[in-house]
């Protein structure tokens, strides 16, 4: 077989079915100088400019799991708790919590915090944003990390009791998801009260609020699930150490500090999420000084990064999953055997290598050494193209056949697919490689409508759980993570009896199991558990990635 650079090079003049979006070498872009330098993203001073390969999908944390939007919206809201460096649950919009039972969780949440647009965060406020995630009006792709949730009790101005169904193990870990981000009650009433209008239904929002407490409301919410969210995108208030100054669609998102935050004030002025799609000029731009922070870095520009003269580069360990996934509900992927003869068929340590340089680890299954649940001792699908052909001739495809790939803009991804569309057809799989924009890749693969694709998964807990029961329960098919669209008896049944198992021991001992049955069904093939690199002018100090791969700016600044 030629080696993968040879193979990436010719595909990329071979590859007539993708349709690409420009793209443009290292070598094509100089650094623009300080007088190129655009409107609104001036060098130096407190305003810091992040250059993003991708547009936020949605500013509501309600919404979606797309990382550029949870890294504008970690910025604008907070949650209950969050996670420190070591994926320890600490103290956030909750000052301290105890069990009341083996069922109900009693929080006492902070007394001086106040919502971007005036209000108080209280216990109302929780009320209002836990019910608004559940609501299936809503039909939020988060709900799964709160729906074992059964009620939520102001008990009073700052006491909240959480109740759930059964003893949830990581319920404090997914309060600090961008999920469980905090929207004032007011803009949640007014996001209610448009969509209630727009429906042409006579009610208020405290109307609804008690036809849905009763469990009469379904025909209403079925009327208001399409405007809902709209108000919220649109007006993003919380509680975060920064407030939105202007959103651009397709552009920028501007981010301006909080004088009024209950924390540490931040030093920036203003943060901008600028939308560059092309690799090469988002290190142009932190060269010169346009941006300040280069996100989505390939691992092919590491060198010129760490190595440039006013560069430095941050790579932070993740606890992230790349993959493959097959649509389990279309033929001849449908078939276990079909999609574990392609998984075989592929030789990870070789994109590891030819396409992210080495940066990263194999993945034997979805979990990342370091999540809880994680089984080294599970022996993953490896690369066996004899063992792939044989497989290929049980289901009854000996000759091959044809079958399409979904990617994003992704150079990686499109790497990646450009290396299967030459490996398979060693198994006789004929492929056609589709790039699409990222919000449309989303929606496309959400849908169904695709055959293969690629993505990545953030194990963003640190749980077991997140990192498998969004990606492979029936329940959770398209938005909220199943993409493959599997619908496994036994993986479910797993997947619920690790929710509700409250032993540790006995716990592992569920999401070993998972894992071992994982390979049987085969949704996905795990290509690796990589690092984050982020490429950062040198006047930038006190930037940082955590392990779920949120950029951490409240304590940036920017040296002269």
């Amino acid at each position: 077989m030629k080696s993968l650079k040879q193979m990436l090079t010719l595909g990329l003049v071979l590859m007539f079915t993708l349709v690409l979006a420009a793209c443009t070498s290292d070598s094509d872009v100089e650094p623009e100088s300080e007088d190129g330098a655009a409107e609104g993203t001036p060098a130096g001073g407190q305003d810091l400019v992040i250059s993003e390969m991708s547009d936020i999908v949605s500013m509501d944390p309600h919404g979606n799991n797309d990382v550029p939007s949870s890294n504008v919206r970690y910025n604008l809201y907070n949650g209950l708790t969050v996670l420190n460096e070591n994926m320890e649950v600490e103290p956030g919009l909750a000052t301290e919590w105890e069990p009341v039972d083996d069922t109900t969780w009693s929080f006492t949440l902070r007394d001086d915090v106040t919502f971007h647009d005036g209000t108080p965060f209280n216990a109302e406020a929780v009320v209002a944003n836990l019910n608004r995630v559940l609501d299936p009006a809503m039909a939020s792709p988060r709900m799964f990390l709160y729906e074992m949730i059964t009620d939520v009790e102001a008990v009073d101005e700052y006491t909240v009791e959480i109740t759930t169904e059964y003893p949830f193990a990581p319920l404090l870990a997914h309060l600090a998801h961008d999920g469980g981000g905090m929207i004032s009650k007011d803009v949640i009433d007014a996001d209610y009260q448009q969509a209630l209008d727009a429906a042409g239904e006579d009610m208020t929002a405290e109307e609804y609020y008690e036809l849905r407490d009763s469990g009469e409301a379904e025909e209403v919410q079925d009327a208001i699930s399409s405007d809902l969210g709209q108000y919220v995108t649109e007006n993003p208030v919380g509680t975060g150490a920064f407030k939105l100054q202007e959103r651009t669609p397709g552009e920028q998102v501007v981010l301006e500090r909080n004088d009024d935050y209950f924390g540490e004030v931040a030093t920036l002025d203003t943060v901008t999420f600028k939308v560059v799609p092309e690799t090469a000029s988002r290190i142009a731009e932190i060269e010169a000084g346009t941006s300040h922070v280069a996100g989505a870095v390939e691992s092919s520009n590491a060198d010129r990064i760490a190595n440039g003269a006013d560069t430095e580069l941050d790579e932070t360990e993740s606890m992230s999953l790349s993959y493959i996934g097959y649509n389990t509900e279309k033929e001849p992927l449908n078939d276990p055997k079909v999609r574990q003869a392609i998984s075989y068929a592929i030789d990870r340590e070789e994109i590891i290598n030819g396409v992210y340089d080495g940066v990263g680890i194999p993945a034997n299954g979805p979990l990342a050494p370091g999540v809880f649940g994680y089984d080294e001792n599970v022996e993953g699908i490896s690369y066996d193209l004899d063992r792939a052909k044989e497989l290929m001739a049980e289901a009854g495809y000996e000759d091959g056949f044809d079958v399409s790939i979904l990617t994003n803009d992704s150079p990686e991804r499109v790497n990646t697919a450009i290396y299967l569309q030459e490996s398979l057809q060693d198994i006789g799989i004929n492929l056609e490689v589709q790039q699409m924009e990222w919000g449309a890749y989303l929606e496309e693969t959400a849908a169904g409508n695709h055959d293969m694709f690629i993505l990545g998964w953030s194990t963003v807990t640190g749980d077991a759980d997140y990192g498998t029961y969004p990606l492979f329960h029936s329940s959770m098919h398209g938005d909220p993570g199943n993409r493959s669209f599997l619908s496994d008896d036994k993986v479910d049944e797993l997947l619920e009896a690790g929710r509700r198992e409250t032993d540790e021991e006995a716990r592992l001992q569920i999401y070993s199991e998972l894992q071992e049955q994982l390979v049987e069904a085969a949704p996905m093939a795990y290509i690796h558990h990589q690092n984050y690199l982020t490429g950062l002018n040198s006047n930038v100090k006190g930037f940082w990635v955590d392990a779920q791969g949120i950029y951490h700016v409240d304590q940036v600044t920017i040296e002269e």
